[in-house]
C-alpha cells in the first residue's frame, strides 16, 4: 500500500481525546491533527518525537492532516511505526490479492465486511469451491514493550472479545475462522497477547482458539513511502 500523497515531517507535541494531536510543522505552524487510533498508543505518544502525516485535499474536511507514522526507539533503535489502524484491512486486502499470505490463498472469492455473527461485520469473508468459507478478522497491532515482541491488545477492547467469540461460533458451525495479526512495526520477530493488559481477551482468545479458530501473525515494512505485509512471526503462547 503506497501513501497516495507524499508524508512530510512534524514534531509531536501531545495527543489528546484519543482522537487528536497537536504537531508542530517544519515552518513552525502548530496545528491540530487527525489521530485514527483508539488506543491507548502506549509508548508512541511520546513529546518531541517526530511524526509523519498526510493531507487531504478535501477542502470540506475539519482537520486537513492525519497522523501516520511515527518515529520512535523500541529497544532496537529508531523506527517507524505505523499508527493508523485504518490501514491493515486496505493491506490485508492487497496480500490477499497478490498471494502474499499463504494461510489465506486460493479462495476464488473475497468479500469485504458481510454481515455475520450478532449485529457484527467480519473483515473478509473468503469462499471457493469445495471448500469451507473462511471468515477473517484483522486485528493492528502497534504495541511493543520489549524489542522485538510486539503484543495485542494496547487497552481493553470488548470489541475485539466479540469478535472472537463470534468467530468461535462460525468455527464450530464447520466455517474456518481466522484471526490475522497485522504488525505495523518492521523490528517485530515475535507476536504475543497482552495478557496483563485486557486477561478478558485472552481468555476470549483461549476459548475461540479451543473452538477451532487460527490464529496468525504477520509484520509490516515501513517506509515514509508506503507500508506492505512483510512476513508471519510465530505467536508466543
Amino acid at each position: 500500500m503506497r501513501f497516495p500523497v507524499p508524508l512530510f515531517p512534524a514534531t509531536l507535541v501531545k495527543r489528546y481525546k484519543r482522537f487528536l494531536a497537536d504537531v508542530v510543522l517544519p515552518s513552525g505552524e502548530t496545528v491540530t491533527v487527525h489521530c485514527a487510533n483508539p488506543g491507548s498508543m502506549i509508548g508512541l505518544d511520546v513529546a518531541g518525537a517526530r511524526v509523519w502525516l498526510s493531507k487531504s485535499a478535501n477542502p470540506n474536511r475539519k482537520l486537513a492532516h492525519s497522523w501516520e507514522l511515527i518515529e520512535v526507539d523500541l529497544g532496537g533503535g529508531a523506527e517507524l511505526v505505523g499508527i493508523n489502524t485504518i490501514h491493515p484491512n486496505a493491506l490485508a486486502a492487497e496480500a490477499i490479492a497478490a498471494g502474499a499470505l499463504a494461510e489465506l490463498a486460493g479462495y476464488a472469492l473475497v468479500r469485504r465486511e458481510v454481515k455475520y455473527g450478532k449485529n457484527s461485520r467480519v473483515d473478509f469473508l473468503l469462499e471457493g469451491p469445495a471448500r469451507p468459507p473462511c471468515y477473517v478478522e484483522i486485528k493492528n497491532v502497534h504495541l511493543m514493550r520489549q524489542p522485538g515482541l510486539a503484543e495485542f491488545p494496547d487497552a481493553v477492547t470488548k470489541r475485539g472479545a466479540k469478535h472472537l467469540v463470534e468467530l468461535g461460533e462460525m468455527a464450530a458451525a464447520g466455517a474456518r475462522a481466522v484471526m490475522l495479526f497485522l504488525i505495523q512495526i518492521g523490528s517485530a520477530r515475535r507476536f504475543k497477547l497482552a495478557r496483563d493488559i485486557d486477561p478478558a481477551y485472552g481468555a476470549a482468545f483461549d476459548a475461540a482458539r479451543s473452538m477451532g479458530v487460527e490464529a496468525i501473525a504477520y509484520r509490516c515494512g515501513i517506509s515514509c513511502e508506503g507500508i506492505e505485509v512483510a512476513e508471519p512471526v510465530p505467536i508466543a503462547e
